[in-house]
């Protein structure tokens, strides 16, 4: 059983996705209900759309439990909201996805595409990785021998953007590291997060030790990064674009969530 189109669709005589909601108290959706609107029939796959759309309901800082309720079978209903997280993080392949996309974004927004919902939902989530995979690496590196932690990042910098850290905020107009990373777009996002996390890898495999190598392995990474991104897309990582504050995406996942699930006059 596949989607239909039409629910995503104000298309008078026919069901919308909201005639296939049920009240009780608020409107939900059944997960059988959603994952045949988007065009889902494996259920493990739908899952991990689920999944997703939970990590950035808890990036976003809200509760998850209010719009992903768990049945005694295992299977979920959602929100209004929790159907728009679960749409944006659908496979873009499907056109019942995209009609989804499109649909929850005029909803939530009508000043911004679904695409721009899609990127500030990845950008937020890779950001959160980047985060935890930076906690990971500064760990593996003071198992290892690191005694400066500044130089031993500076490296990795230096290796993927031929200049250190302070430069590269210079150029960008960042003021610093923190305030760099969240104003980067979602494909140097993700270069930092290979860089970061094959270091890691990197000093663990080779039992790498000391400053001076430690430096050297991140400097390493860096350089094939930022070959593989020039040789791929032409474009040097250091004048990729900034993008929109991830703290400001956040905020407008927030107000998406008041404004779907708000109470009907």
């Amino acid at each position: 059983m596949t989607g239909d189109l039409s629910v995503f669709h104000f298309d008078e005589g026919k069901p919308s996705f909201e005639d296939l909601g049920q009240e009780n108290g608020a409107t939900h959706w059944a997960e059988s209900v959603l994952m045949d609107s988007l065009g889902y029939e494996n259920q493990s796959t739908f899952r991990k759309a689920v999944m997703r759309a939970k990590r950035a309901c808890l990036s976003a800082g809200i509760q998850c439990e209010e719009h992903f309720t768990l049945q005694p079978d295992g299977s979920h209903v959602f929100t209004r909201f929790g159907c728009y997280l679960v749409a944006m993080n659908g496979s873009p392949s499907k056109p019942e996805v995209a009609a989804a996309q499109a649909y929850f974004a005029a909803l939530a927004d009508t000043f911004q595409s679904h695409i721009g919902h899609v990127d500030g939902i990845d950008r937020m989530l890779i950001r959160d990785e980047l985060a935890d995979g930076q906690k990971s690496l500064a760990s593996t590196a003071n198992q290892h021998g690191v005694q400066n932690f500044a130089f031993f990042y500076n490296s990795g910098y230096m290796g993927m953007y031929n200049m250190g850290l302070a430069a590269l905020c210079k150029l960008k107009g960042t003021k610093n590291g923190t305030q760099l990373m969240d104003r980067m777009g979602k494909a140097e996002l993700a270069a930092n997060l290979f860089r970061i996390t094959q270091t890691d890898e990197k000093i663990k495999n080779q039992n790498i030790r000391g400053q001076s190598d430690l430096e050297s392995a991140a400097k390493s990474v860096g350089k094939t990064v930022r070959d593989t991104m020039v040789a791929t897309s032409g474009t040097k990582p250091e004048n990729l674009p900034l993008a929109e504050d991830v703290k400001l995406v956040k905020k407008r996942i927030k107000g998406a969530s008041k404004k779907l699930d708000r109470p009907k006059k």
